[in-house]
């Protein structure tokens, strides 16, 4: 049986870490301190990018028809998820159509990509029933008034 030889300090090639003292940490925190003092009067800023402000303006535009509508808030709500539902699904079927469309890609590879869409496409269906559903129960709890039941039906069809 061998034994295996132990290490040290002074075998192992390594330098030892020395810790600072007490009274350089004590310095260290004195000169910078680890919680910044709050400024009173200042707010946070944001700034956008140019793409960044037209796609917020795009997105506010596309809804402005909902928010002026006069709606409860939560049937607001119910409207535009459907409107996201709605545009979420005629992204992914010209995605599905590209794919169809691209002969580069070899026949398992689009069988995949198809099959991926494809269930993506039955989530966002079901997500669509449920938000009608949801719609519609909400317009029911709400007692809306025939005018209101047709606008709401109105901002459904827009899309």
């Amino acid at each position: 049986m061998s034994s295996v030889g132990a290490i040290t300090n002074g075998s192992n090639n390594l330098q030892s870490l020395q810790e600072p003292s007490t009274s350089q940490v004590d310095e260290q925190l004195r000169v910078s301190p680890l919680v910044a003092e709050p400024v009173i009067g200042e707010g946070v800023k944001v700034s956008l990018s140019g793409a960044g402000l037209n796609k917020s303006a795009a997105a506010k535009g596309r809804d402005s028809d909902i928010e002026e509508s006069g709606l409860p808030e939560n049937i607001q709500q119910i409207l535009k998820m459907i409107r996201k539902l709605q545009q979420q699904i005629a992204e992914t079927l010209a995605q599905l159509q590209a794919v169809m469309a691209d002969k580069h890609l070899s026949p398992e590879e689009t069988k995949v990509r198809i099959g991926s869409l494809q269930s993506a496409l039955a989530i966002l269906n079901g997500g669509l029933l449920t938000a009608n559903a949801s719609l519609a129960k909400a317009m029911k709890e709400a007692g809306l008034s025939s005018e209101q039941v047709m606008k709401a039906a109105s901002l459904l069809m827009k899309s």
